[in-house]
C-alpha cells in the first residue's frame, strides 16, 4: 500500500546556480553572450566548409561535424538554463529532460568518435603523406562520420531508454542546472543497477577505444617527428596537428574529471559548465585561429563583402 500511495514524479525543478537576483542577472548576460558567439562560431565553421569546395577534405568534414555536434551539446544545455534563471518555478518535464539528455549525450559521444578519427587523419597526414588520398579517402571519412552518428544514436537511445524504465517518486529537485543521468539515479525509486551497469558496458568500451585511438595516433607522430632531422621540419608537422592536440586535451581532461563514482554528490557544476557550455565556444577558435586556410577563406569573404558594399 506504501507503494501504490506515493507519487509518481513527472516534471523536475532544476535547482540551478543561485537565487540571488544580481547574480542571476550577471550569470544570464554571461552566458547569453557565450551561447550567441557558440552558435556563430560553429554554425559559421560548418557554413564556411560547405561553402568553400576546396575544404572538403576529410579534415575539414570532420572538423565541420564536430562543430555541429559542439552546437548540439551547447543549445540542449543553454536555452533551458538561460530561461529558468528568470523562471519561477524551474520546472522541466520528464520528457524535456529525457530529450536534453539525449541530444547531450548524442553530442559528446559523437565528439569522442570525431576526435578519434581526426587522430587518425593527422596521423596518416604525417606518418604516411604519400598514402594519405588512400588510406584517408573522402569515401572511408564519410563512413566514419556516418558510423560515429549512428553508434551515437544508438548509445544515447538505449540510455534514454533505460532511464524511461525508472520511477521517481522521492524528490522531484534535481541539484544540477541540466538533466544529468547520475542526479536522475539518485531520485529514482527503482534500483538503478541496470542502468549503472549498462555505462560500464556500453560507455566504457567507448572511452577505451577512441582514447586509446588518439593516444596510439599521437605516439606514431611524436615518433615520425622525432625522426625529422630539420627544426623547421619538426616544427611544420608539430603545427599540422597542434589545434587538434589542443582540443583533444582539454575535452579530455574535462571528460575524465567529470566521469565519478556513482555515490558521490553533484560536487563538479563548474566541470559540467566547461565540459557542455566552454568547450563548444573555444573548439571554433582553436581551429580557425590557428587555421592558415580558414583565415583565408575568411579574409576572402571580407574583401568580396567590402567590394559589394562600396558598389
Amino acid at each position: 500500500m506504501a507503494k501504490e500511495n506515493q507519487s509518481l514524479t513527472t516534471e523536475f525543478i532544476l535547482k540551478g546556480f543561485t537565487d540571488h537576483p544580481v547574480l542571476k542577472t550577471l550569470l544570464f548576460l554571461v552566458f547569453l553572450a557565450i551561447y550567441l558567439i557558440t552558435t556563430v562560431g560553429n554554425l559559421g565553421l560548418v557554413a564556411l566548409i560547405f561553402r568553400e569546395r576546396h575544404l572538403h577534405t576529410p579534415m575539414y568534414i570532420l572538423l565541420g561535424n564536430l562543430a555541429l555536434m559542439d552546437f548540439c551539446c551547447s543549445s540542449a544545455i543553454t536555452p533551458k538554463m538561460l530561461q529558468n534563471l528568470f523562471s519561477k518555478d524551474r520546472m522541466i518535464s520528464l520528457y524535456e529532460c529525457m530529450a536534453q539528455f539525449y541530444f547531450l549525450c548524442l553530442a559528446e559521444t559523437a565528439d569522442c568518435f570525431l576526435l578519434a578519427a581526426m587522430a587518425y587523419d593527422r596521423y596518416v597526414a604525417i606518418c604516411k603523406p604519400l598514402q594519405y588520398h588512400t588510406m584517408m579517402s573522402q569515401k572511408l571519412c564519410i563512413q566514419m562520420t556516418t558510423g560515429a552518428y549512428i553508434a551515437s544514436n544508438l548509445h544515447s537511445v538505449i540510455h534514454v531508454g533505460l532511464l524511461l524504465r525508472l520511477t521517481f517518486c522521492r524528490s522531484s529537485q534535481i541539484d544540477h542546472f541540466f538533466c544529468d543521468i547520475l542526479p536522475l539515479y539518485r531520485l529514482s525509486c527503482t534500483d538503478p543497477y541496470i542502468n549503472e551497469l549498462m555505462i560500464y558496458i556500453f560507455s566504457m568500451p567507448i572511452q577505451i577505444i577512441t582514447i586509446a585511438t588518439v593516444l596510439i595516433s599521437y605516439a606514431y607522430i611524436l615518433f615520425t617527428v622525432f625522426k625529422i632531422k630539420s627544426r623547421e621540419g619538426r616544427g611544420k608537422a608539430l603545427s599540422t596537428c597542434a589545434s587538434h592536440f589542443l582540443s583533444v586535451s582539454i575535452f579530455y581532461i574535462c571528460l575524465l574529471m567529470y566521469i565519478r563514482p556513482f555515490e558521490e554528490g553533484d560536487k563538479d557544476i563548474p566541470v559540467a559548465i566547461f565540459y557542455t557550455i566552454v568547450i563548444p565556444l573555444l573548439n571554433p577558435f582553436i581551429y580557425s585561429l590557428r587555421n592558415k586556410e580558414v583565415i583565408n577563406v575568411l579574409k576572402k569573404i571580407m574583401r568580396t563583402y567590402t567590394i559589394l558594399k562600396q558598389a
